[in-house]
Formats: C-alpha cells, structure tokens, sequence
C-alpha cells in the first residue's frame, strides 16, 4: 500500500503544476526578489530566496524590525552552512545578496515583490498601492496570503495582471509546498514565472484558484470546525491529536494550530462574522482561548500549556470546553479514535471534492499533494481523495 501511495504522490506532485495553456509561455527572468516583511514567513521566504541564488531585498516598517527580521535570516543562513547545504563560499556570497530597507523606494530593481505582512485586507491594499507607485511596470507582485481574495489585492493596482499570489507554508525556507494563486486577470507570463520561480527554490508549486483559502486552507477550516464540534459534544484536544497521530498525521489539529498562533485564525473567524449564516453552528472555545491571550506556543499557552517547550494538556483548556458544552446544552460523550478519524476525513474528502468540483484545485491528485506536503496528510496513505478509492 505504501509503495503504491508513494508512487501515486511522485507522479502527482511531477506534474501537478503542469497548466495546458501555460505550454510555449516564456516565463520571465527572476534575479531579484524583494521580501515585504521581516517576520517568521518573510525571513523565511527570503532564506529561500537566497540559497536558491537570488538577491533579496527586505522592506520593514522600522529599523529595529529590520534589524530582526535580518538577523532571522542571518541564523537561517547560519543553519544551512551547518547542516551542509551551504559550503562556506555559498553562506558568504548569500549574506552579500541580502539587504534591507525601511523604504519602499529600495524595491525599484526588484523583478518580483513578494508581501508578507499581516493578514488583513486594507493593510495589503495599502502595501501593493505603495509598490505599485515604485515598483517597475514588469516587476510582479506577489501576496503571500493565507486566506484573503488576491482579486481584491491585485485591484490596489493599476495592472492586476502582474499579481499573482505565492501562498507559501511556515517555515517556508524548509516546507516544500507554495500554492501559486491564479487571479481572474493574471497574465499567463506572470502565472508562468510564480511557478517556474517556486521550482527554482525546490519547491512543488501547485496552482490554485480564488477562494478564501485556497485548497489547504479551505480544507483545513472545514475538519478544525469538525475537530471544535467533536470539542463541545465530548472530546478533548488531546484526544484528537492523539487519533491523528495514530492515523499518521506528525502532530494532531489542535497542536497544529498551537504551533502556527491562534490569532491568526481569530483574524479570519473576526473578518467573516458579519456573513456568517445564523443557522451555521459556531463554537467560541478558541475564540474564548484567544480572549484570554492563549496564543499558541508563542504565548506560553493556547489548547495546550508548554513548560520548556513540551506540550501538557491544559486543565484551563479543558475547563473552557466543559463551560461552552454546558452553556449550549450539550450532552457530552465519549468518542473513539476511530470514530474521530472518521468524522475528520470525512469532511475532508468531502470539502476537497468541492475544491475540485469548482474548478479551485485541478484534480483531486492537486488535492492529496498540498494535503501530504502542506498539512501532515500520511504519505504512506497517498491523500484523502486518494483514500476515496
């Protein structure tokens, strides 16, 4: 089972990024990059820029976050001559291809601007209306966004052909996977340079559509909603995490999202409060985490306490989900490990069905290698939509 899922994936992942009317499509050239944002995914995304033999540019609002997000960079570098994938002349010239800016003005050589600032809409608006007033007319840009429409962010300028968006995975100088987010008006040259570009850096590019989400994303928002609902009807997050696991996953949901910051899917859950239907369930518990400033692994405390490092199960955490199962009337029982796999893959299958059905993912193949390469998804089992059969 595990050779033929392997080869299934190898097949998969050479050919995913393969677009039909993308053949004969020069993409064009890619010598210097600009980074919007020195933090954890900037750093990365220029790392990764760097070994691949690029220059990099990083932009940062200030000079003592400049300072930070260049000296991330520094020790990933430093890592990567350690672990031998950089011999000493390599690691010198890549710290001579790196430098930074508190301007915006630095970006006029770049061929390609990455954004990776904080998700919220008017604040990337407000990054690719400045980038379109310094940036060559030929230079593309690029979001890194999780969730948000690049339609809307490509229309903060005044050619929306030359944005595209390069959804990349933390750390994003390791993980392997870079959704390359095709925009209603992108040019075909544009799109053909995003996924020759993340090629270049070793990784495996698989186009996407507008969605909010994409394809990991979205599938991801649907079984962590599955994993909250199994929460107030009677589990608890280390017994998710722990079917997970057993199922083949590195680590479970809710360990997952630990490690990643709640408040980033705070900000999305904030953001679509407004259209939510009134009839869709909706469970407060990580809202009500999030309130009480447990963050994840960055504050300490977030589903799960950290003491040096090592996650505990958090009486706190629980007490929280006894509250809200009781105060949405609940009964609460218990759940198997199998049953919790069931419910989880369900929906995923389900949701990446859907992904596949509008035209989001190219092939449910798409599907299974942004879930094996970008989520954990056991290699070993090929994907969820392979798992359909």
């Amino acid at each position: 089972m595990a050779e033929a899922a392997a080869a299934y994936l190898a097949a998969a992942e050479r050919s995913v990024s393969r677009i039909p009317e993308l053949e004969g499509v020069a993409p064009l050239q890619v010598a210097a990059v600009g980074v919007i944002g020195g933090g954890t995914m900037g750093a990365g995304i220029a790392t990764a820029a760097l070994l691949a033999g690029r220059s990099v540019v990083m932009v940062e609002r200030d000079e003592t976050a400049l300072g930070r997000g260049l000296d991330t960079v520094r020790g990933h570098l430093g890592g990567a001559l350690k672990r031998g994938k950089l011999d000493e002349a390599g690691h010198a010239a890549a710290l001579g291809r790196l430098s930074g800016a508190t301007k915006y003005a630095a970006l006029g050589a770049a061929d390609l601007v990455i954004e990776a600032v904080f998700e919220d809409m008017d604040v990337k608006r407000a990054v690719f209306g400045e980038l379109d007033r310094v940036t060559r007319a030929d230079a593309i840009l690029a979001s890194n966004t999780s969730y948000l429409d690049v339609n809307l962010i490509a229309g903060a300028v005044r050619d929306p052909g030359r944005v595209v968006g390069l959804h990349f995975f933390s750390p994003a100088h390791v993980m392997k996977l870079v959704e390359v987010i095709r925009t209603d008006s992108v040019r075909p040259e544009v799109l053909a340079t995003a996924l020759g570009f993340a090629r270049d850096l070793g990784k495996i590019a698989v186009p996407a559509g507008v969605c909010d989400g994409f394809i990991g994303n979205r599938i991801m928002s649907v079984y962590r909603r599955e994993a909250d609902y199994m929460l107030e009807d009677g589990a608890l997050p280390q017994e998710v995490d722990a079917a997970m696991v057993e199922f083949g996953f590195p680590m479970g949901v809710f360990a997952m999202q630990d490690l990643a910051g709640l408040d980033i899917a705070w900000a999305m859950r904030k953001r679509r409060a407004a259209t939510r239907p009134a009839s869709e369930r909706y469970v407060a518990i990580a809202d009500r985490l999030c309130e009480m400033g447990r963050l994840g692994r960055k504050t300490g405390a977030g589903w799960f306490d950290y003491v040096d490092g090592k996650a505990a199960p958090s009486a706190v955490t629980e007490g929280v989900i006894l509250e809200e199962s009781r105060r949405r009337g609940i009964e609460r029982r218990a759940f198997t490990g199998e049953e919790i796999m069931g419910r989880i893959l369900g929906v995923m299958q389900a949701e990446g069905q859907s992904v596949v059905d509008e035209g989001i993912a190219a092939s449910p193949e798409a599907v299974d290698v942004v879930m094996v390469n970008g989520y954990g998804f056991p290699r070993r089992r090929g994907g969820p939509m392979r798992m359909l059969g």
